[in-house]
């Protein structure tokens, strides 16, 4: 029988992997990939997660995208890191885990078959409890998401969505932060609901 891996609140940190300028003509459902992202970064502050960014040879393919500022994080933000290896566990990374009591890493960016799928693997093969988010993930080419998923899934990752995600974290609504948390729900529904369409929905059709 299977062990329930839950999201632990407290001791999650969000990693957005390579949401950077020059892949928005090349992957498919780039923009549902930034809106979810945005989404994430806005229920951080909420949820008091810190969140880590890299970006894929950034000199070449650019910074990460405009709409996800890390100035409103504050001291939740654990960094930006360049990177030329495909997965995201390369020193500096592993070097900020050990500094805290992180289990739980929620995954989420691009190439689901390559930087995000390796970056799984790795943190794994660490220790962590990965949990990838369906509607944060996506590839240049579409089909490609869909193998990559099932293999991190069989690999020990849990595939889930960011609003099931925030909701595991969120826990209780007696907190008092609901009321900002509800209120970022609410406001993302759109794009939610056209991020699963674009990303989620075809892939649950196979």
């Amino acid at each position: 029988m299977a062990s329930v891996v839950r999201l632990i609140p407290g001791r999650t940190v969000f990693f957005a992997c390579d949401i950077q300028t020059r892949f928005k003509p090349l992957i498919f459902g780039f923009d549902n990939v930034v809106a979810t992202s945005r989404k994430m970064f806005r229920l951080a502050k909420v949820l008091e997660v810190p969140v880590l960014i890299t970006e894929q040879n950034p000199r070449a393919l650019g910074g990460t995208v405009p709409e996800l500022d890390h100035t409103p994080l504050g001291e939740l933000f654990l960094g930006n890191y360049p990177k030329s290896a495909f997965s995201m566990a390369i020193p500096p990374v592993t070097a900020v885990l050990k500094q805290h009591d992180f289990k739980s890493i929620v995954l989420f960016g691009i190439e689901a078959h390559v930087c995000v799928l390796q970056t799984a693997l790795d943190l794994l093969a660490l220790g962590f409890d990965v949990h990838v988010l369906a509607d944060g993930v996506s590839s240049c080419n579409r089909d490609e998401v869909g193998t990559a998923l099932s293999r991190m899934r069989q690999a020990g990752a849990q595939i889930t969505t960011s609003e099931s995600a925030a909701f595991e974290l969120q826990v209780d609504a007696d907190k008092p932060n609901f009321k900002a948390f509800s209120s970022i729900i609410k406001e993302e529904r759109d794009d939610t609901q056209k991020a699963l369409e674009v990303l989620v929905r075809p892939r649950a059709a196979i």
